[in-house]
C-alpha cells in the first residue's frame, strides 16, 4: 500500500529522518510512538503530502488515495451537520444525481428512440455502481458515524459553526472515516472524544478494510487498534509486530541487549585505544598499530536510544480524615433551565478512588465542582472530619498566569517553608536549567499541565479531586501519574477518558447522565460488565444512586471498606461464573451440532438396505447410533441446565 524508500528529511541542516526505508501493507493498524519533537507528525504530514521531504521517495499502491487528520485546527462552517458530512460522499452523490437525470430523460424518451439503449446501458452500469459502492445506505452510514461520534439526532439540523473546536475536529473525523481513504493518517483522533466515543472509534478501526496509521496518547487505544507498533528514533523507524503493552516489553529487552553490547563494544574499542596509545611511536609496533587503526575506523558503533525523560512525584503525605470524606444530599444543580443535576445522593469514604463516567455534557464536570465547594440550587454538601480538598479543574493550565515564569507561577501559591524545594519539585516535572525561567505563555499545553499538577504537591491534602488530569500528558507521564495516584493514601475523585487510566486506579465507578447518578461498586471492567448486563436483559441498574443504593440488600453508600472489598470480590466471582457457563454454554451447542450432524450420515446410510448385507456391520451402525442418541440426550440436559 505504501513503500518509503530512502526516505529522508532535514530541517535547517538537521536531520529529522535518514534513509528510511518502511513498508505499510494493505490492512495493516500501525501506531507510531517515540519522543515529543522524534518527528511523529512530522512523517504523517509528508505521507499526506503536505510536507516536502529531503530525498528519497514515497510509492503508493496504484489508484489508493489518503486521508489525514491533524490535532486540531479544522474549522467548518456554513452546511448544517448532516449535509456537510455528506460532502464526504461526494462521489456517491454525483452518481445518484446523474441517476436521477436519466431516469428524468429516460421517462421522457419513446423506447424506440435513438440514444435510449446507450442511456438504459449507462443506467444499469451506474445504478451497479451506486448499489457496490453503498449509495443506498450513505445516509445510514453517516447517521451511524455521527451517532458513534457522539452527536445526537438533535444536533444533525444545526449549522455546523455553532459547534466548539473539539466537536468541530470530530466532523472532520467523521467526514474523513466516511470517505474511507486507502491510508488513513490520524494524529490523536481520541483528544476530544469521550469514552464512549473513543470505544466506538476503536471498534470502527479495528474492521477498517485498509490501513490506519495514528498518533496516540491512549494507551488502551493504541493495545485495542494497532498490531504494529512502529517507533520513531534516532532519524530512523524501528517496526514492533505487536500491541503497545507487549511493544514496551520487547523495546525493554532490546534496550537491554543493546546495552550489554555497547558495554562490550566499548571494552574492546577501549583495549584497541589503549594498544595504539601505548604502540604509536615504536616503529617495530607501526603495522601493528595501523591495522588496529583500520579494525577502530570499521566498527560501526552502537548508538543506545536516549533515556526517556519522565515525571517523578508522589503526593504529599496527606493529613488523616474522617471515615466520611464528602457526602451530598438531595443536590440540585442547574444552569437556567437545564437541570445537571437533580436530587442527587452521593457518599464518598476515605481513600475511595471513584471514577466519574459519563457522555460529554452528562454533568462530571458540574459535580466535580459541586464537590470542590460549587454553588448549588438545593440540598446539601458535608465535608468530613479533617478533609482538605485540592481541586485540579479540567481548564486549570488555563489558570495560571501567562505573564509570569514558570518559577514566578508556582512560587506565588507556595507556603513558605515549602520554597527551598521549589526547584526540585519543578526538576521532577521535567522544569530544569533555563526551563524554569520560561514564560507560562509560551508553554506546550503538555508542560501546562505538568506546571498545573506541580502547584499540586505545594500543601497536603487528603481529598484529590481531578477532572481531565490527563490532557495533553503523553504516555510516559500518565504511566508516572496514574502510579502516584495509586500510591496516594487518601482519597481520589476524577474524571477521565483514558480507558487504561481508569482500569488502573478506579474501585468505584459513578455514572453522570440525565441529572442522576448511579454507583457501580468495583473496578471499570466490572462497571462494563454490569452495564452489558443490563442492556441484554432490559434491568434497572443494579446501583441507584444516593444513600440507599441496594447492593446486595445493603446500602451501598454506608458498607464498611471490607464490605465493599467482600462484595467486589463475590461480583468478580459471580462474573467469572457467568463468562464460565457462557462458553460452556457455547461449546455444548457446538458439540450438539456436532453430534447431530453425525447421528444424521449415520441415519442416511442405514436407511439404505444394502448397508444390512454386512452384519457386523449393521451391528456396530447400531451400537454408534444409540452411542450418539445417548451421547445427544446428554448434551441436551447439560444445555438446559446451564440456562439462566
Amino acid at each position: 500500500m505504501l513503500h518509503l524508500k530512502q526516505l529522508s528529511k532535514d530541517f535547517a541542516g538537521k536531520p529529522l529522518f535518514t534513509n528510511i526505508d518502511w513498508h505499510l501493507k494493505k490492512g495493516e493498524r500501525v501506531g507510531l510512538v517515540g519522543e515529543n519533537g522524534a518527528g511523529k507528525s512530522t512523517l504523517m504530514r509528508i505521507i499526506a503530502g503536505q510536507v516536502e521531504h529531503s530525498g528519497g521517495e514515497l510509492q503508493f499502491a496504484k489508484g489508493a488515495t489518503v486521508g489525514y487528520l491533524p490535532q486540531d485546527g479544522i474549522v467548518t462552517k456554513g452546511k448544517k451537520l448532516f449535509a456537510e458530512v455528506m460532502t464526504a460522499l461526494s462521489e456517491l452523490q454525483a452518481i445518484e444525481k446523474e441517476l436521477a437525470e436519466l431516469t428524468a430523460r429516460l421517462a421522457e424518451m419513446p423506447h424506440d428512440g435513438p440514444g435510449h439503449e446507450g442511456l438504459l446501458d449507462r443506467f444499469g452500469h451506474l445504478q451497479e455502481e451506486f448499489r457496490l459502492k453503498g449509495g443506498y445506505a450513505m445516509e445510514a452510514e453517516v447517521g451511524t458515524v455521527l451517532s458513534g461520534l457522539g452527536f445526537l439526532a438533535d444536533d444533525w439540523e444545526k449549522e455546523c459553526g455553532e459547534f466548539s473546536g473539539g466537536w468541530q475536529m470530530r466532523i472532520a473525523l467523521a467526514k474523513l472515516l466516511l470517505q474511507k481513504p486507502n491510508v488513513l493518517l490520524l494524529d490523536e483522533p481520541t483528544n476530544h472524544l469521550d469514552i464512549e466515543a473513543r470505544n466506538w472509534l476503536e471498534g470502527y478501526l479495528q474492521a477498517y478494510p485498509y490501513s490506519v496509521i495514528l498518533v496516540s496518547h491512549d494507551r488502551f487505544f493504541l493495545d485495542q487498534v494497532c498490531s504494529r507498533i512502529t517507533e520513531v528514533w534516532n532519524h530512523t523507524l524501528t517496526d514492533y509486530h505487536c500491541n503497545y503493552s507487549r511493544y514496551l516489553v520487547l523495546r525493554e529487552e532490546r534496550v537491554s541487549a543493546l546495552r550489554e553490547a555497547k558495554r562490550r563494544q566499548d571494552e574492546e574499542v577501549q583495549k584497541i585505544e589503549d594498544f595504539i596509545s601505548r604502540f604509536r611511536y615504536k616503529a617495530d609496533k607501526a603495522a601493528l598499530v595501523q591495522s588496529r587503526i583500520k579494525q577502530l575506523e570499521k566498527i560501526e558503533r552502537i548508538v543506545l536510544p536516549p533515556e526517556r525523560k519522565k515525571i517523578r512525584f508522589r503526593f504529599p503525605e496527606p493529613p488523616k480524615s474522617g471515615r466520611m470524606v464528602v457526602e451530598l444530599k438531595g443536590v440540585r444543580k442547574a444552569y437556567g433551565s437545564n437541570v445537571v443535576l437533580d436530587n442527587i445522593d452521593l457518599v464518598v469514604e476515605k481513600e475511595e478512588r471513584v471514577a466519574l463516567v459519563g457522555h460529554n455534557g452528562a454533568g462530571k464536570s458540574t459535580l466535580m465542582k459541586v464537590l470542590a465547594g460549587g454553588d448549588i440550587q438545593g440540598g446539601a454538601m458535608t465535608l468530613g472530619h479533617n478533609v482538605v480538598r485540592d481541586y485540579f479543574a479540567q481548564d486549570q493550565a488555563q489558570e495560571l498566569n501567562g505573564e509570569q515564569s514558570v518559577y514566578e507561577e508556582i512560587l506565588a501559591d507556595a507556603p513558605f517553608d515549602m520554597v527551598p524545594q521549589l526547584r526540585d519539585i519543578l526538576g521532577a516535572f521535567l522544569f530544569s536549567g533555563d526551563d524554569i525561567h520560561k514564560k507560562v505563555s509560551v508553554l506546550s499545553g503538555g508542560e501546562r499541565n505538568r506546571l498545573a499538577l506541580a502547584k499540586m504537591l505545594l500543601r497536603p491534602s487528603n481529598l484529590l479531586l481531578m477532572d481531565e488530569p490527563t490532557n495533553h500528558l503523553d504516555l510516559f507521564s500518565k504511566e508516572v501519574l496514574l502510579g502516584a495516584l495509586a500510591a496516594f493514601s487518601g482519597t481520589v475523585v476524577f474524571v477521565s477518558h483514558d480507558r487504561h487510566f481508569i482500569d488502573g486506579l478506579a474501585t468505584r465507578v459513578v455514572e453522570v447522565g440525565d441529572g442522576k447518578i448511579t454507583s457501580y461498586m468495583g473496578d471499570y471492567e466490572y462497571y462494563l460488565a454490569k452495564k452489558g448486563e443490563q442492556e441484554s436483559t432490559g434491568t434497572a441498574p443494579a446501583y441507584p444512586s444516593g444513600p440507599h443504593a441496594a447492593a446486595a440488600s445493603q446500602p451501598a453508600e454506608t458498607l464498611t471498606k471490607e464490605e465493599r472489598q467482600r462484595q467486589r470480590e463475590e461480583e468478580k466471582q459471580r462474573q467469572r461464573e457467568e463468562k464460565g457457563r457462557k462458553k460452556r454454554l457455547a461449546e455444548l451447542e457446538s458439540e450438539i451440532e456436532t453430534a447431530e450432524r453425525a447421528l444424521a450420515g449415520l441415519e442416511e446410510r442405514m436407511a439404505d438396505p444394502g448397508s444390512f448385507s454386512d452384519h457386523e456391520a449393521a451391528r456396530r451402525m447400531g451400537q454408534e447410533h444409540e452411542t450418539l442418541t445417548s451421547r445427544i440426550a446428554a448434551l441436551y440436559a447439560e444445555w438446559e441446565s446451564l440456562q439462566p
